[in-house]
């Protein structure tokens, strides 16, 4: 059986690349060894969130799930900016970054990662020429200059002009093709949940810096009647064992204490998942009949709401592509690895500094890491340009 595009992957970025492909007319296989987890509460859940950032949402519209999704996101209208890294663990500065600075719309809109699931998958059964495989993984590639062959673990095979490996920092694909990764381990882990809170988010992400790493709250629709945030909170690995198996109230009152009590007392609203956080980088974005997207390609820890938002523009640059050249071919795919792998190289190495910094116990560090702030927040031009450099704007 023969197809446009082999998707090997079916999380958020897999699902996406097969809505987008395939509500633009190509005929798209979509496989993934576990099926798609779309409730809330539901043991496996992805309890993390998305902001997905004002160019994002051209991708969804392409995929025709925006307007599926939009009805449930919050809009992000400022990016609050956090210092408790003095002595005490209290408050000693805060720096607004607000949309309106540089442009009529928010910064982004978040959702939570099961939802998000969800909704794709819904728009993938309105799409007769998308085939969705759930429970079925990809097991062995063989590409030639015409075309690519993929054995299934159902026994069935499939060849197709493109294969998009979104099957994570593990890929198989990429393996197959005999591409190589750099790996930075930080020793950190990553706690991802909800709270509600009694003082409202008024629609502002507030990531507060300590040391560990940030602890960030990000608005989400209210929950059983009372302001919601999604929580990502980044420790190093046995603090953030330790964390994830408290007690609920023991854990209520850490997380309210690591909170600056900004929002009054948090309560844990949904499961406790916990990520290990490293930062990962391909040698190469293609091969022969292959794109690497998403995490296949680059991995970066949860800062700036960069993660999917990159693995988006993957997508967009390889629709652009797909227009301009032979689908699958070697002067698509070498195009694609030109412009995609520089420029997330250069991101991901920004992540990777404030991550650092974020984490560092010296005192000296969390003191220019304040001033730093405060210095970028009160020049407006240099301001307003990471702002937009944070959009993706090159």
């Amino acid at each position: 059986m023969s197809t446009d595009i082999f998707i090997s992957g079916g999380g958020v970025a897999g699902l996406t690349a097969a809505c987008l492909f395939g509500s633009q007319g190509f005929s798209v296989t979509c496989v993934d060894p576990a099926p798609p987890i779309t409730e809330r509460d539901v043991d496996g859940a992805d309890l993390r969130s998305t902001a997905f950032l004002q160019p994002a949402i051209a991708v969804l519209e392409m995929a025709g799930v925006w307007h599926k999704l939009s009805s449930h996101a919050m809009g992000l209208e400022t990016m609050r900016i956090v210092d408790a890294g003095g002595t005490s663990g209290e408050v000693r500065a805060t720096r607004d970054f607000n949309a309106s600075d540089i442009s009529d719309l928010p910064f982004g809109w978040n959702l939570p990662n099961w939802l998000i699931r969800r909704e794709l998958v819904a728009r993938l059964a309105e799409l007769s020429n998308v085939e969705f495989l759930p429970g079925t993984a990809c097991t062995k590639i063989f590409t030639r200059s015409a075309s690519a062959k993929l054995w299934l673990s159902d026994g069935t095979t499939r060849e197709a002009q493109l294969v998009i490996a979104a099957d994570g920092r593990n890929s198989l694909i990429r393996d197959s093709m005999g591409i190589g990764v750099k790996t930075t381990r930080y020793g950190q882990k990553a706690l991802a949940f909800a709270v509600t809170h009694p003082i409202p988010h008024d629609h502002v992400s507030t990531e507060i810096h300590r040391t560990g790493g940030p602890f960030t709250l990000v608005p989400l629709p209210d929950y059983d009647g009372k302001p919601s945030s999604a929580v990502v909170w980044m420790e190093k690995g046995p603090e953030a064992v330790r964390l994830h198996d408290l007690p609920e109230d023991a854990f209520n009152q850490e997380m309210s204490e690591r909170s600056c009590h900004l929002f009054g007392p948090l309560k844990l609203a949904s499961q406790r998942t916990i990520w290990p956080i490293i930062s990962q980088l391909a040698d190469r974005f293609s091969a022969e009949r292959v794109a690497l997207i998403a995490e296949a390609a680059h991995v970066a820890p949860p800062i700036g709401a960069q993660g999917l938002n990159m693995s988006l523009t993957d997508l967009s640059e390889l629709l652009d592509l797909a227009r301009l050249h032979p689908l699958g071919s070697k002067d698509m795919l070498d195009a694609y690895d030109r412009k995609r792998r520089l420029a997330v190289k250069a991101r991901v190495a920004g992540i990777d500094l404030l991550n650092r910094t974020s984490m560092s116990r010296a005192t000296w560090i969390r003191d220019l890491r304040s001033a730093g702030i405060g210095a970028i927040h009160d020049a407006a031009p240099i301001r307003k340009s990471l702002m937009k450099l944070g959009l993706g704007s090159r």
